[in-house]
């Protein structure tokens, strides 16, 4: 196996050759197919989000070996369990994307979706726009806007729509339907599987909920599909 060809980078340089065997055996445990192209993308993105953290504040973790696992691996492990994962042309949006997680990594792992990255802070919309720009990622629109103020302007718009952390299944759910197509998902990443409790309120929506392991963490993960 070659080794993939690396441009410069300002945080992870005398990481990088590490980092992008890590990326590819991350891809093969989770079945993922990915190029060397890529690769270079998700590590431009990482020595980004690691350059930028602070100034931005992207996140609150400096570490790159703790960045690509917490980070980069966590937002790998959904793309196969993604809704309409065998399909072309589907269109997402993510909520509350943050510094691009995961939307930046749903584009470059799956550039035949268009991915629409949503956040009402100005200056991580912008660290996306930069980002993508400098990788060449053109199938994402960063979009600084409360989804609140989403919904008129893209109704029933998205055949699935993310959220990373968000504060409650049902405050999602609420947000989020007005975009959402009717044979449309909501998909949710979460920590620990959640409770009977934080479910209350969605007894019209069907509900699956599946664990999901990211490579070299040892954290509860889990992923939560609400279809109508």
């Amino acid at each position: 196996m070659t080794a993939v060809v690396l441009p410069k980078f300002s945080k992870i340089s005398h990481k990088a050759d590490g980092f992008a065997e890590q990326i590819r055996q991350a891809a093969d445990t989770l079945a993922i197919t990915v190029s060397d192209a890529q690769i270079v993308q998700i590590l431009r993105y990482l020595d980004g989000l690691l350059l930028w953290g602070k100034a931005y504040n992207l996140t609150a973790i400096t570490d790159p070996d703790e960045a690509l696992i917490k980070h980069i691996f966590d937002c790998m492990a959904i793309v196969p369990d993604v809704p309409f994962a065998d399909c072309r042309d589907i269109r997402v949006l993510d909520i509350g994307t943050g510094a691009g997680l995961p939307s930046v990594i749903l584009a470059i792992l799956r550039p035949d979706w268009q991915v629409d990255a949503l956040d009402s802070n100005s200056k991580k919309i912008r660290f996306i726009r930069q980002i993508a720009s400098e990788i060449g990622l053109t199938n994402i629109t960063p979009i600084a806007s409360r989804i609140e103020h989403h919904h008129a302007n893209e109704p029933k718009a998205y055949d699935v729509i993310t959220s990373r952390a968000f504060a409650s299944l049902v405050d999602f759910v609420n947000l989020a339907t007005p975009c959402l197509a009717d044979t449309g998902v909501l998909y949710a990443m979460k920590g620990k599987v959640p409770t009977a409790d934080e479910q209350a309120g969605l007894e019209n929506w069907q509900i699956d909920i599946k664990k999901i392991q990211v490579p070299k963490l040892f954290d509860d993960r889990c992923v939560v599909y609400l279809k109508k």
